[in-house]
């Protein structure tokens, strides 16, 4: 070809990557600025993550439709992309099952596939062209994250060889798309799922059960290998913001001094990611009717006290996006005091400087009618959107945040339910902690004394301490909507104030009745602590790891032969329908 014509034939070609490519805009100075752009944002859930872990890699039709609506979801259009937008949400988050959906990576070819890119693509630009942020992160993946804990140093290798090319082939694929799209350098993968066995990808070795320390510094190793991956990319990759998924995406955990952000090329970029359901026995339940209650003074000042944690890296220059949150829709429908919920939340977030993503699958923002799905929430995100606060200074919207969260809390109740025993310094209370086996029932869970964090229909008898012998408390679930719990998650005996004023007292169950019936222990009880105030027996807690538990762990007589923290028996048959519970315990110093 001459050079007569060679020229406008480069030059129509630049126009065409041009118009292939949204326009680029001047990026803001920092982080934290860009967490301020990005406003309030939205998921695209259960849609580019959903994935058939049955199937061995993607490409199994031509389609990628087939995994776009595999969970239940309609395929993604720019219409319904720009009422997201209509409804008040600035950014986009859209969740990937790379691996699983899009290469074969349990044949150790991780090569994404062309045609899940560009669809993956195709949603990216509808968002940027109707003036939203996007974020693309790799979400759970039909859990191949388990590799990194294998027993194997050939899986673990394969795993680090898989992400470090994952992020290549992505970056590289955006590389001239400007700031507005943010890469994420994972989900809650980090921390406890580098232990999970996947039946696709650990078919040959076995996840460990890691130390915290084993998997912080591997946490900070991905996501330092990511940090480096994404920047030696080319293109705006040598300055676009990255998001960095905090340990386990848990305010608490990333706030562990454990947990390191990455060393980074270019200073100011680096956001980090954490995630916000608490309580989850409120914003998780699978039943509104049975979820825990929620809305005194005490749940909105424990919300802005947990996400006040996150100014540790705000004041570090981090920007802060908590990618997941939300009261959850249930089965059954929207859970008593959503909205507050919702609207406190974001006041929380102008008040610290933080941004988010409500997890949504067309729970709220129903996407077949391209709009939200109830009118209270739909206006405590109406006019939460960037432009209704375009020109305003960051200061009065803090301001107002907080003023209105003060707000909200004054005029809260101090308890929602009436109860038998006010706690005080000087006083001890027994109780059962209970989680229903979906986690749609529960009470007062956790080492602090909560009763009025409880289902509707449960009745809890608790027990005052007043010295040592034996007490008895119980639950009773028939008041319930379905008049039982199906099994449990997880449930233990806990004493508010025992370790501070009865230290180096047991607790020896004699006696557990499941539907006014005693059953027999599976191991015998033992008695610890977590917090140092809290006395605790577990009845059902599989999260513990009694090697290291041996250590804190006391009876009454000395004996620690056979101790178990799982005592009920899952799989008895009065397991599956608990209308009642029952403890008998005695309680008094050790031998």
């Amino acid at each position: 070809m001459s050079k007569i014509f060679l020229f406008p034939f480069l030059l129509a070609l630049m126009l065409l990557c041009l118009l292939c490519v949204p326009a680029s805009a001047e990026a803001p100075a920092d982080a934290v600025a860009m967490t301020r752009l990005m406003g309030n944002g939205i998921n695209l859930g259960n849609t580019m993550e959903a994935c058939n872990n049955g199937m061995s890699g993607g490409n199994i039709t031509d389609s990628t439709a087939y995994y776009e609506t595999l969970w239940g979801q309609p395929v993604t259009t720019a219409e319904m992309v720009r009422a997201m937008k209509d409804a008040g949400f600035d950014t986009l988050r859209i969740p990937v099952a790379w691996m699983t959906n899009a290469a074969h990576l349990d044949k150790g070819d991780y090569t994404i596939s062309p045609a899940y890119l560009t669809r993956v693509e195709e949603i990216v630009n509808y968002a940027l062209d109707a003036g939203m942020y996007v974020i693309v992160n790799d979400h759970w993946d039909g859990g191949w994250w388990g590799m990194f804990g294998s027993d194997t140093p050939e899986t673990r290798d394969l795993a680090m060889a898989a992400y470090t090319s994952m992020w290549q082939q992505i970056a590289e694929h955006f590389a001239a798309y400007d700031y507005r799209l943010i890469f994420e350098s994972a989900n809650e993968e980090l921390g406890a799922r580098f232990d999970e066995n996947s039946p696709l990808y650990c078919q040959d070795s076995i996840a460990h059960t890691l130390p915290d320390n084993q998997r912080y510094l591997l946490t900070n190793q991905v996501n330092q290998a990511f940090v480096d991956t994404v920047r030696a990319a080319g293109g705006h990759n040598a300055d676009r913001f990255l998001l960095i998924a905090g340990y386990e995406t848990d305010i608490s955990m990333t706030c562990d001094s454990r947990f390191r952000m990455p060393e980074d090329t270019v200073p100011g970029r680096l956001m980090v990611s954490v995630h916000y359901y608490n309580p989850w026995s409120y914003c998780g339940s699978n039943s509104a009717k049975g979820a825990t209650l929620w809305g005194k003074k005490k749940d909105f000042e424990e919300m802005y006290s947990l996400l006040s944690r996150l100014q540790l890296f705000t004041s570090a220059g981090y920007g802060v996006v908590i990618g997941e949150y939300g009261a959850l829709p249930a089965n059954d429908g929207y859970k008593a005091n959503a909205p507050a919920y919702h609207k406190a939340f974001l006041d929380c977030c102008d008040a610290l400087d933080l941004t988010s993503c409500l997890w949504d699958c067309s729970g709220y923002f129903i996407r077949r009618d391209l709009a939200m799905g109830d009118e209270e929430m739909a206006a405590v995100y109406a006019g939460r959107n960037a432009a209704s606060e375009a020109g305003k200074d960051y200061n009065d919207i803090a301001a107002a945040g907080k003023a209105s969260l003060d707000s909200t809390i004054e005029a809260a109740p101090e308890s929602l339910v009436s109860t038998d025993f006010t706690l005080t310094d000087d006083t001890c209370v027994a109780w059962i902690m209970f989680s229903e086996g979906n986690w749609s029932l529960s009470y007062s869970v956790g080492d602090i004394y909560t009763p009025d964090s409880i289902s509707p229909g449960i009745k809890a008898t608790d027990a005052e301490i007043t010295g040592p012998g034996t007490y008895t408390v119980a639950l009773d679930f028939t008041g319930t909507e379905k008049g039982y719990a199906e099994n449990t998650a997880f449930s233990a005996v806990g004493i508010a104030n025992g370790e501070t004023l009865h230290p180096d007292w047991c607790i020896m169950i004699t006696e557990l009745k499941i539907n006014g019936e005693p059953v027999k222990l599976k191991g015998r009880n033992y008695t610890c602590s977590d917090d140092g105030k809290c006395t605790r027996t577990n009845l059902f807690n599989e999260w513990v790891d009694m090697k290291s538990a041996r250590s804190g762990a006391r009876v009454l007589f000395g004996d620690l032969t056979g101790i178990s923290a799982t005592v009920l028996d899952r799989e008895l048959p009065a397991m599956q329908k608990i209308s009642t519970l029952e403890v008998t315990f005695r309680y008094e110093a050790r031998k």
